[in-house]
């Protein structure tokens, strides 16, 4: 037996495709007299089964959809051109789907004019397809832009490490890695204490809290960040030991959260550079000693407590005989075992420096006149009677000092006058015979 066929309705409601008749009712309102239930069911909060007969377009179609789809309708109705071709457009669902609807204008062949072959619609076949999102240039742009800033992340020479609110640390590029010494795996979702050495460590959130709440920091996009001392600080490395390294930080908010991004360098050559410009500044190139401008400022520090000080200047005997009789270089060499032998014999606290040429210093703390002769005394008595042990590159060379003693008086603070005082004891010493010591 044949089957009976399926009406207009069941056989729009079969179609997987969505479909609709659409016709105006008699107030002028757009009504579906058949849809089945795809059609633009994705594009709904709510879910049609099976939409009635007569149910208002506007309810199936979504708010953002409708004036679009509204004027399709329009211009699709009072087309006077019976055979005009289909209308199409695209209707933004909710998600990432997007659907694509198309009009055709269905006139009963009995209401076409013979003499102009044209006709007023009376039904209009809706359908609807969906269709992938099309990529959108901005996530377009968006992934670009994270890629980019990949690349240049992990490419960059410097260090570059970002934490959360909580501290926690969310990007380690691969300079951070071989600066730290961790991979980013084992240091991502750590604390930033981590990277910190335990000096620091318990007071980092609070800096960190005062930075954020800084004025200055919201100054700071107005102006380049750079590189100097004044952001020298010290990271940790895996291995424990500690990095001079130097940091321009930004504060960034993201999606309504902050966060914090350090370019992180590292200046350990630097630092081992200037403190060897620093030692130089105030080292004696020869004999290794503090110079002149080093012991003054050791002394002016002194001076400015009420501890007792002591000071004595000493000087070669007839220099310049031994640099005629042995040579410059042989010279050279009693003014480093001078040297070793004046830092031997007086020790911590103690500073025993060059004070140019063939003369030398010697800064006391805590030692009174008499303590300050006895030692002067006993390092007299020392090159006197050649009581060191020195490998001379030729053959022991004799010499003996003459050393001037001063002790600073109450409320003395001046340097100079001090050691203007100590010059004229070594000035009576050495025209008194050399060879000893004389108190100021």
């Amino acid at each position: 037996m044949a089957e009976s066929p399926l009406t207009t309705h069941e056989r729009v409601a079969s179609s997987a495709i969505g479909v609709a008749v659409v016709r105006r009712d008699e107030h002028g309102e757009w009504i579906a007299t058949a849809a089945n239930r795809h059609f633009f069911k994705p594009l709904q909060a709510q879910r049609i089964e099976s939409p009635a007969p007569a149910v208002p377009v506007k309810t199936l179609v979504p708010p953002a959809a409708w004036p679009g789809f509204q004027e399709a309708l329009e211009a699709c109705f009072t087309d006077a051109d019976a055979n005009a071709a289909e209308r199409v457009g695209i209707a933004h669902g909710s998600g990432d789907l997007n659907w694509r609807y198309s009009l055709t204008a269905l006139t009963p062949l009995a209401c076409v004019s013979y003499v102009s072959g044209t006709a007023t619609p009376l039904d209009i076949l809706a359908t609807t397809v969906a269709i992938g999102p099309a990529p959108s240039s901005s996530t377009h742009t968006q992934a670009s832009n994270a890629s980019r800033y990949r690349a240049v992340v992990d490419s960059a020479y410097d260090a570059i490490v970002t934490i959360d609110q909580s501290h926690n640390i969310t990007l380690f590029n691969r300079a951070a890695e071989n600066l730290f010494g961790y991979s980013a795996a084992e240091v991502l979702g750590q604390r930033i204490e981590t990277l910190l050495p335990e000096s620091v460590r318990a007071h980092h959130s609070q800096n960190v809290r005062k930075f954020a709440d800084s004025p200055l920091t919201d100054l700071r996009p107005m102006s380049p960040p750079r590189m100097d001392e004044s952001n020298s600080v010290f990271g940790r490395h895996r291995d424990g030991s500690i990095i001079p390294v130097e940091i321009a930080i930004s504060r960034i908010d993201v999606d309504g959260q902050i966060e914090f991004t350090a370019v992180v360098r590292d200046i350990t050559n630097r630092a081992q550079l200037m403190d060897s410009l620093k030692k130089q500044a105030v080292t004696d190139a020869l004999t290794g000693l503090p110079n002149r401008r080093e012991f003054l400022a050791f002394v002016d520090k002194v001076q400015h407590t009420q501890d007792a000080l002591s000071v004595f200047i000493l000087d070669i005997d007839f220099f310049k005989e031994i640099n005629d009789n042995y040579g410059h270089h042989v010279g050279d060499e009693v003014l480093c075992v001078l040297a070793n032998v004046g830092v031997s014999q007086t020790g911590e606290p103690s500073l025993f420096a060059r004070w140019g040429g063939e003369e030398f210093v010697a800064a006391l703390p805590g030692a009174d006149a008499a303590t300050a002769h006895r030692i002067a005394e006993q390092l007299r008595l020392r090159f006197e009677h050649q009581d060191f042990e020195h490998a001379w590159r030729l053959q022991p060379v004799p010499f003996t000092v003459s050393i001037g003693v001063v002790t600073r008086e109450a409320g003395e603070h001046d340097v100079e006058a001090l050691m203007k005082r100590a010059d004229r004891a070594l000035y009576r010493a050495k025209n008194s015979g050399r060879n000893r010591v004389e108190i100021g």
